[in-house]
């Protein structure tokens, strides 16, 4: 690209932030167009594919401390005072050297070529290696499953169609850097990295809480009371079987070891909560058992210890309280 072309082009307009924006706000405005502008959603159309590009240099230029500093000397110097044009000199006479005549920025530098005035602050001016290709950004939604096992996506980008894998144990809002997988860079460069923004879509059995995985299990009241060997379901495979003990409360917590986010050096563990039913309906026969269990429990108040200890004796049960 030629110096001229590089002072002017407005990056800072391209990507819709000020000229004294913060890295932050240029990543922030540069994720959101290379999302509304990525090709795989607007397959076809030339223009948006331009601006993609154009917004893919701008960041690839600004985004960089040193290029940015380069890029915005070059751009004081060539849409600015001296090397924009005439100046203006004492009481408005152009020019600003004796005798108000206009000197060219081809003068002021002896006669040198722009490109070679502008090159040296983008390395034109002293020899360079092959620059690497530009990274290029893209969004993916995977579900539960993949994002657990790890998934390998087709993709289709700017710089081509790739084959992209994603590791098993990904998170949800986790960003993935792919190196390599980027445009292209000069002959002899390396290519650019590929930064993909991973969404995992929700299940409706599992959750997860870092690599382990969570289940709720609804029991009966009288595996709760009793105890049970109950089967619970697990991500992959048939269901594993727990040991509830007599006396369970709901909320209880169980763990199925190594169930969970499967690691080369440690897997994660399946994290299981009970949860003790109720039935809506009882039939006759239920109803006069629950009457009969209940006679033959009444000196048992659930909420006696919860009593005592917020000094409130009163709202204990007659004939509980020694």
């Amino acid at each position: 690209m030629a110096a001229k072309d590089l002072y002017e082009k407005d990056y800072y307009k391209i990507l819709g932030v000020s000229k004294d924006a913060d890295a932050a706000a240029i990543k922030k405005s540069y994720r959101k167009l290379a999302k509304d502008l990525h090709p795989d959603k607007n397959s076809g159309d030339k223009k948006i594919e331009e601006k993609f590009k154009a917004v893919s240099e701008a960041y690839d230029v600004v985004s960089d401390p040193k290029r940015r500093a380069e890029y915005d000397e070059a751009r004081r110097y060539g849409a600015g005072s001296p090397m924009g044009g005439a100046r203006r000199g004492p009481q408005g006479r152009p020019g600003g050297f004796p005798g108000g005549q206009n000197v060219s920025a081809e003068d002021m530098f002896g006669g040198g070529d722009l490109s070679d005035i502008f090159g040296g602050l983008f390395g034109g001016g002293r020899p360079r290696g092959p620059r690497k290709g530009a990274d290029l950004e893209t969004s993916v939604t995977i579900s539960f499953k993949d994002s657990i096992h790890g998934v390998t996506l087709p993709l289709r980008l700017s710089a081509g169609n790739i084959s992209a894998r994603l590791p098993a144990g990904v998170k949800n809002d986790q960003r993935i850097r792919l190196a390599g997988k980027g445009q292209a860079g000069e002959p002899g460069a390396p290519a650019g990295d590929l930064f993909i923004n991973v969404a995992v879509s929700p299940h409706p059995v599992f959750g997860r809480d870092g690599d382990n995985l969570t289940v709720i299990v609804p029991i009966r009241f009288e595996e709760a009371v009793n105890g049970a060997d109950i089967k619970v379901p697990v991500l992959d495979g048939p269901a594993v079987t727990i040991r509830i003990p007599a006396g369970t409360k709901t909320g209880a917590k169980f763990r199925a070891r190594g169930k969970g986010v499967v690691r080369s050096e440690k897997s994660g563990d399946l994290i299981v909560s009970v949860d003790i039913a109720v039935p809506s309906e009882l039939s006759p026969l239920a109803k006069k058992a629950l009457a009969e269990f209940t006679s033959a429990t009444e000196s048992f108040d659930p909420r006696e210890d919860l009593m005592r200890k917020t000094g409130n004796l009163s709202g204990i049960r007659k004939g509980t309280d020694d």
